[in-house]
């Protein structure tokens, strides 16, 4: 999903460097801030996902399993 976003963001990059009419920046830039901010935003959630996996990964917090 990640992926999906920048490369939508790079397109959007490409056309406002071959467009000046105003009418048709103007979209291309608010799709690009949104992509820009659901590219944050699933950053965000994987973070989450990863640190709530890592909770409840018993092997990494089991001290039965750190002895020599």
């Amino acid at each position: 999903m990640i992926a999906a976003e920048q490369k939508a963001r790079v397109t959007y990059d490409n056309i406002l460097r071959m467009v000046d009419d105003p009418d048709v920046r103007d979209p291309i830039i608010f799709l690009r801030q949104r992509e820009i901010i659901h590219f944050q935003r699933f950053g965000e959630g994987l973070e989450i996902t990863k640190e709530r996996m890592n909770r409840k990964n018993l092997y990494a917090i089991n001290p039965a399993f750190d002895k020599q």
